[in-house]
C-alpha cells in the first residue's frame, strides 16, 4: 500500500498539472463520493479489455489510471496469489478509497502507487501485462507517457485498454452537453487536447502507440447501451449525477447560478426522453485497444 500523501498547493506543476490538481482537487473527489454508481455505469465497457489483456496465474500487472481500484482488484484475483497487480493513478483521494477496498478484501497480491504513468519511475521490465479502464486518455505528451509505459514491460507483453470514441458515438455524452449550450458557454472541443475523447480517432491512436514502440496495435469498437447513473431509477437523482460527474458537471461548476439552472432543466428534459423501468439508458461506444511491446 502507498503512505504517498496528497500533493499540498503549489505543487502542481511540470507534465500534466493541470490533471492532477483536477483529480486531486476537484474531479478525485467526486467520483469517490459517487463511486459506486459511476463502476454500475463504466464496468460493462472494462470488461472487454480485462479479457483481451489476457492477465493469467502468477502475472505481474500494472494498471494505469486505476481509480478507485475495482479493475486492479480484479486483475489481482485474474493473477493469483503467485501475481501481483500494481495500480497507479495521480488521485490521492480515489487511492484512498483504492487502498481502504484492497485492505477489506485482504488483497495481499494488490499494490497502489500515487503516480503520474508518464513520469513515473516504474521498474524496467517489471510487468507482464498493462491494463487501463478510461485511465489513459489525459497524458499531457501521449507518446512519452506510452513510452514510459512500454519500457515497465517486458518484450512481448501485452496491453490493453478501453477509451471512448468519438461525441457522435457517445449521445450520454453529447446530449446532455449540447442541452446545457443554450443556457451556457461550452467551448468548442480541441479533438485531440487530454480528455475523455482524446483517443476517439484510431488513426491518431494508433501512431502514437507504434512511436512509442508497441506493435500489432489493433482496435476493437464495443457499442452497449449505458444505464447513465448506474441505473438510478429516479430522473431527478440521474440529473443531479450527471451535475456531478463528466464533461457536463465541469461546465456547469463554472456557470453563473440562473444560466446553470436553466441549463440544468434543459439537460432534464433531454436524458427523460431514455428514461424508463431501468432508469436513463443511452447509447455509448468505446475501442478497445489492444497491442504487444515490441
Amino acid at each position: 500500500m502507498s503512505n504517498d500523501s496528497k500533493p499540498e498547493a503549489g505543487e502542481y506543476a511540470g507534465a500534466n498539472a493541470e490533471q492532477r490538481r483536477n483529480w486531486n482537487e476537484v474531479s478525485g473527489p467526486a467520483w469517490v463520493a459517487e463511486n459506486e454508481r459511476i463502476g454500475a455505469q463504466i464496468r460493462p465497457f472494462g470488461l472487454p479489455a480485462l479479457a483481451r489483456v489476457q492477465a493469467a496465474a502468477g502475472h505481474r500487472v500494472l494498471d494505469v489510471g486505476c481509480g478507485g481500484g475495482e479493475t486492479t482488484l480484479a486483475l489481482g484475483e485474474s493473477v493469483g496469489t503467485h501475481g501481483s497487480a500494481h495500480g497507479v493513478d495521480v488521485s490521492r483521494p480515489l487511492l484512498d478509497l483504492a487502498e481502504a477496498r484492497a485492505s477489506r478484501a485482504g488483497a495481499a497480491n494488490v499494490t497502489f502507487e500515487l503516480a503520474d504513468a508518464q513520469t513515473a519511475a516504474l521498474p524496467e521490465g517489471g510487468f507482464d501485462r498493462l491494463f487501463s479502464r478510461f485511465g489513459v486518455m489525459f497524458f499531457q505528451d501521449p507518446v512519452v507517457a506510452f513510452t514510459n509505459l512500454r519500457r515497465a514491460l517486458k518484450r512481448d507483453a501485452r496491453m490493453a485498454f478501453v477509451c471512448w470514441r468519438s461525441l457522435d458515438d457517445n449521445p450520454w455524452m453529447k446530449a446532455p452537453m449540447a442541452a446545457a449550450a443554450k443556457h451556457i458557454d461550452v467551448p468548442r472541443p480541441e479533438p485531440h487536447a487530454p480528455g475523455p475523447m482524446a483517443f476517439a480517432d484510431a488513426q491518431r491512436t494508433r501512431g502514437i502507440l507504434e512511436r512509442a514502440g508497441f506493435r500489432e496495435v489493433a482496435f476493437e469498437p464495443f457499442d452497449a447501451p449505458m444505464n447513465v447513473g448506474g441505473g438510478l431509477d429516479d430522473l431527478d437523482d440521474t440529473v443531479t449525477f450527471m451535475t456531478r460527474i463528466g464533461p457536463t458537471a465541469s461546465l456547469l461548476r463554472q456557470a453563473a447560478p440562473e444560466a446553470r439552472a436553466a441549463a440544468i432543466t434543459a439537460i432534464r428534459e433531454v436524458l427523460s426522453a431514455f428514461h424508463g423501468p431501468s432508469g436513463v439508458v443511452m447509447p455509448a461506444s468505446v475501442w478497445v485497444v489492444t497491442a504487444v511491446n515490441g
